[in-house]
């Protein structure tokens, strides 16, 4: 076995805080010796990090769910790694771990602390791809967001922003399994048609087509029970005063303002939310950690049973991570958007 301190890992350290786009410039590409490790610890080997619009927000200063990374901190980032090396007798050597592994290819963790690693259950068919994304914290995301928040009804109408993306791909087919009618809002032909073709929404609006404001009334004839938000600005302002009387409006996220210093792009007037009794909550997928394992056995049993269909965006190399990161806000990614550390 070879020794932790014959190894090194090349790591990204934040900085400078990004204005905008992120660059590479943002960060210092740092290579350094992996100390011995210690009773508890174990060295995991990072395979996929998974890329998500939230990183964007842990690089700013402003307030939010978590500490914002410091200047000089490994950037934080979920993913999924291989126990290479253990001292600690809850982590076998060989197992797959999932958790905050951070924008780097190796970490030395006891595996506790808010975000604590969960080892990977071994299941026919359930790949690495899948875990980091449609049965891990994306599929997560979609279900709890939806079910805890929207609590969907038979026959009502869900539209759901970003659709095409990670967690709003995974939103919709859980509504169509709920029977809802389901539109989904993404950009670019390739994306509408796969939401209708693939996933089998009821109807999908482009929204780079100018009359994209008019496909939505088209697709929403009876207005809008459900809103899962996960854009902001434009979008998410015509979705709101389609919604009917005692809708729910989940907020996941707001990524079109996240590289925006004006966050007036992401405001509503509170009237309409008040005329018709609007439920408008926002939630962070820590809130329910205490259920991920039941959460996640059902989506998987939706995933072996065909009711839900992923898709990956795969980018290869730890140091393409931050122009990578931008796909997700130009809508340059279909799916989970992943980057390939190393080889399972």
């Amino acid at each position: 076995m070879t020794s932790s301190t014959q190894l090194s890992n090349r790591q990204f350290r934040l900085k400078t805080r990004p204005s905008g786009r992120v660059t590479k410039d943002n960060f210092d590409f740092v290579e350094e010796k992996i100390p011995e490790l210690q009773k508890d610890q174990i060295l995991v080997r990072t395979i996929y990090l998974s890329l998500d619009p939230t990183n964007r927000i842990w690089m700013s200063d402003m307030e939010q769910y978590l500490p914002p990374v410091q200047i000089g901190d490994v950037m934080r980032g979920l993913g999924i790694g291989k126990v290479v090396q253990s001292k600690n007798s809850k982590f076998k050597e060989g197992s797959y771990v999932s958790g905050v592994l951070g924008w780097q290819e190796y970490v030395v963790s006891e595996g506790r602390g808010a975000w604590p690693l969960t080892v990977l259950p071994k299941l026919p068919g359930l790949t690495l791809e899948i875990m980091a994304g449609a049965a891990g914290m994306t599929g997560l995301t979609a279900f709890f967001g939806l079910f805890e928040i929207g609590k969907p009804k038979e026959g009502e109408t869900l539209v759901v922003s970003a659709a095409a993306g990670a967690v709003g791909s995974i939103v919709g087919q859980l509504g169509k399994i709920s029977g809802m009618r389901v539109v989904g809002i993404a950009g670019g032909e390739e994306k509408c048609n796969w939401l209708r073709d693939e996933l089998k929404f009821d109807a999908a609006v482009d929204y780079k087509s100018p009359n994209w404001k008019q496909q939505l009334e088209d697709a929403t004839p009876d207005g809008i029970d459900i809103n899962f938000e996960n854009v902001g600005g434009e979008i998410m302002e015509a979705v709101y005063k389609r919604m009917n009387l005692h809708s729910r409006f989940v907020l996941c996220g707001l990524i079109s303002g996240y590289n925006d210093t004006d966050d007036s792009k992401s405001r509503l007037s509170i009237g309409p939310a008040l005329m018709k009794r609007i439920k408008i909550e926002g939630f962070i997928i820590t809130d329910y950690v205490q259920k991920f394992q039941e959460a996640a056995t059902k989506l998987i049993m939706w995933m072996v049973a065909g009711k839900i269909k992923h898709k990956e965006t795969i980018i290869e190399g730890l140091d393409k991570a931050p122009e990578a990161l931008n796909l997700l806000f130009d809508g340059g990614n279909i799916g989970k958007l992943l980057i390939k550390v190393s080889d399972p």
